[in-house]
């Protein structure tokens, strides 16, 4: 899951620290989830989703 967002944030031209400011989703949440110490909850994925323009299932798939 976490690549799929990587390459969102690619694709969007922000950083992880911007999609924290802006969603309220931690820096650790998503450092957390990079580095496999687990996923995140649904609630996180529908912020990151509508953040993104994409769905929940993008990030499931």
């Amino acid at each position: 899951m976490y690549e799929k967002f990587r390459v969102l944030l690619e694709s969007s031209g922000k950083s992880a620290y911007q999609v924290s400011k802006n969603t309220g989703v931690s820096t650790a949440t998503l450092s957390n989830w990079k580095q496999g110490n687990y996923s995140p909850k649904i609630d996180k994925l529908k912020l990151l989703a509508e953040y993104f323009g994409v769905t929940v299932d993008y990030f499931l798939s």
